[in-house]
């Protein structure tokens, strides 16, 4: 073994980070021994940074103190509105401090938030809410306002509104919730297996489907995390236990995707001071890493890349910055070495492979290792367990490529009230990436390819199928077939091919389209180029679109 690998042999032995075996699950797995019972077993011992400052959103500052105060207010007024244990709570805002609010507030009684993406359009909510049936819903005005455009039926029955602006006064506002000055969470016992979370994947059939984490996901996630920064202290010869100086985060992901929400409870529990946006914008990034000293940076390779371009442009060093990661979609290796360019050795880069239904991380490369290997995604963390596997479920020889599985005490319980799709995905007792890649000689994992229908775009999934199904609306277009296109800036955009009925104008079919799709996709979805026919797009015997052939014949990409 080299030297990482013994030092997370001697950690994983005993103490905070001693693995253990469990079989409740009816196959074995590595699990945390000593890990915390609950994420609200979590945000309990965060009460020790109370005098840090735990978000920066402009000109404002939350500590941890006023955290603790205002989810204990929030948790009381949920449990008074009828709200328990295992009931859905959704939350759909920008990264606001709220959001922090809103999170813990549920976890500490045991609601399971519905992360809701705040892109979504009206018609993408009211799917997602009538699939979750939360029994109270966090706002923002922007999305009240979305909501109102839904019909009553769908709208939770408790609205409870952040930055309420110029939207309609409805529901209770969450500063006169949070003002009720409660001293102390409200009782309650939360087990590991207890749900969590819900958060929504693009759905290949063109449904959304809520990935369900327990408590333990989330926690094995966070240990997996403390792990990893523990053996980076052993490497550089930092003592165990000593002290360490506050570390201030630039927060780049959206609290509802997996990522963001790691970096939510992850920061908590180590007592981060987290700087929030309104929107990525990476000259505001740049004056926030300057202006407060930032230590670390994580984001899908497009942010990553824009921070450092225009810290470039602008004559800025970032020399603050002490980690820069980036994932959520395929890292170029140029953008590694830029990372190591432009940042110097001081810097530690890395990159991270999992999904939604991972809870985040199952794989993972940093440091050393990913300078020497950029192009791989590293090695499995400690209570993963990885196969690569053949179309009949047979594990393939070094080398050759198959679809990834994953196991372990991180990997999501199933689907929200989707069984089929649950047997289909985690059926066996072994999660189905739908990711293709190889385990090279070393050890060394690789992500070669998709064998899911899907374009990642700036780190969104955009699943082909549900795009394809909102173009068919269009009562002119016989057939359409999307593709990813690759994208310098954002490593791949929407395309579409539409075979046009005989006789229809393609100007302004493709017109009518980009209003109608407006209203039913969020903005990433939508296809930025289109080719258009009037003839038959090429299939398969069995009626799948030959998606290769179109790429070639339509848009010149082998």
């Amino acid at each position: 073994m080299g030297a990482k690998e013994d030092i997370i042999a001697a950690l994983t032995a005993d103490g905070e980070f001693e693995l253990a075996e469990d079989v409740a699950t009816g196959y074995p797995m590595r699990v945390y021994k000593n890990a915390p019972r609950s994420l609200r077993d979590v945000f309990v011992a965060t009460s020790v940074h109370a005098d840090r400052t735990h978000a920066i959103y402009g000109d404002e500052a939350l500590t941890f103190a006023d955290l603790h105060a205002k989810a204990a207010s929030l948790a009381h007024y949920l449990l008074d509105e009828g709200v328990r244990k295992g009931d859905r709570v959704g939350i759909a805002m920008r990264n606001y401090p709220e959001w922090i609010v809103g999170f813990w507030a549920c976890q500490a009684i045991g609601a399971v938030v519905v992360a809701l993406n705040a892109w979504w359009t009206a018609a993408e909510l009211v799917l997602t809410l009538e699939d979750s049936e939360p029994k109270a819903l966090i706002v923002d005005g922007e999305r009240l306002e979305r909501l109102l455009q839904l019909p009553a039926a769908a709208v939770p029955p408790r609205l409870i509104v952040a930055r309420r602006g110029g939207a309609p006064a409805e529901g209770r506002d969450l500063a006169d919730v949070v003002a009720l000055g409660a001293d102390r969470l409200p009782a309650a016992v939360i087990e590991p297996e207890d749900l969590s979370t819900i958060l929504y994947t693009s759905g290949t059939t063109g449904r959304s489907k809520g990935a369900v984490a327990t408590h333990r996901n989330h926690v094995t996630n966070l240990m997996n995390t403390l792990l990893s920064r523990a053996v980076t202290m052993r490497m550089m010869g930092v003592p165990d236990g000593a002290p360490s100086p506050q570390v201030a985060t630039l927060h780049t992901l959206p609290f509802f995707h997996i990522g963001g929400i790691t970096s939510m409870y992850v920061g908590a529990a180590t007592g981060v001071k987290m700087a929030l946006m309104y929107r990525w914008n990476p000259a505001e990034a740049v004056e926030l890493v300057e202006k407060h000293g930032l230590q670390s940076v994580s984001g899908v390779p497009i942010v990553v890349r824009q921070l450092l371009e225009t810290a470039s442009a602008s004559g800025k060093t970032l020399g603050s910055l002490m980690s820069v990661a980036a994932g959520g979609a395929p890292v170029p290796p140029e953008l590694i070495r830029r990372i190591a360019s432009q940042v110097g050795a001081r810097a530690s880069p890395g990159c991270a492979y999992g999904l939604t239904e991972t809870t985040a991380t199952v794989i993972k490369n940093d440091g050393e290792d990913y300078l020497a290997n950029p192009g791989s995604i590293g090695r499995p963390v400690p209570t993963a367990d990885i196969r690569v596997v053949d179309d009949e479920g047979r594990d393939v020889a070094p080398g050759e490529v198959g679809e990834i599985w994953c196991r372990g005490p991180n990997v999501n319980v199933g689907y929200w009230a989707n069984p089929e799709a649950t047997q289909a995905s985690f059926g066996g007792g072994w999660f189905k990436s739908g990711d293709l890649g190889y385990q090279d000689a070393d050890g060394l994992y690789y992500v070669v390819d998709r064998k899911k229908d899907i374009i990642i775009r700036g780190g969104e999934n955009v699943y082909c199928a549900e795009v394809e199904a909102a173009i068919l609306e269009h009562p002119r277009i016989r057939d359409a077939a999307v593709i990813g296109l690759p994208d310098a800036v954002y490593g791949e955009q929407v395309a579409a091919v539409l075979q046009i009925e005989p006789g229809a104008d393609p100007g302004a079919v493709e017109r009518e389209l980009a209003e109608d799709l407006v209203r039913r996709l969020a903005r990433f979805k939508i296809p930025v180029s289109y080719r258009i026919t009037d003839q038959e797009l090429p299939r398969t015997a069995s009626g799948k679109l030959l998606k290769r052939e179109i790429r070639t014949s339509f848009f010149e990409l082998a």
